[in-house]
């Protein structure tokens, strides 16, 4: 499994309990997919720097996790259907080499 890091930006007319729920449908999706959730965190509203479907600003979301590429699939797929969802991107951490002077 390896290591990864979500940013999910929801549309901002979202109440904190719709917020409260997406996150943990999120974390039991991961779950179902054979996934393992390290740590989630809400960011809280953000003004963007350009505009998505008319949205000025957004709800960030961030999780950690580890998972295969194939449940990475499966989760990209379902937020893509999710109607609140703006945006999202994946990051795969990694070991930081120290590099030698």
């Amino acid at each position: 499994m390896n290591t990864y890091e979500l940013i999910i930006i929801l549309n901002p007319q979202i109440s904190d309990t719709e917020v409260g729920e997406f996150i943990e449908k999120t974390k039991k999706l991961v779950i179902d997919e054979k996934g393992e959730v390290i740590s989630e965190d809400k960011l809280g509203r953000r003004k963007l720097s350009h505009a998505i479907n008319k949205s000025r600003d957004g709800f960030y979301v961030f999780f950690k996790m580890k998972a295969e590429a194939d449940t990475l699939k499966n989760i990209k797929r379902h937020l893509k259907l999710q109607e609140t969802v703006l945006r999202t991107m994946f990051f795969k951490t990694g070991k930081v080499l120290a590099l030698k002077k």
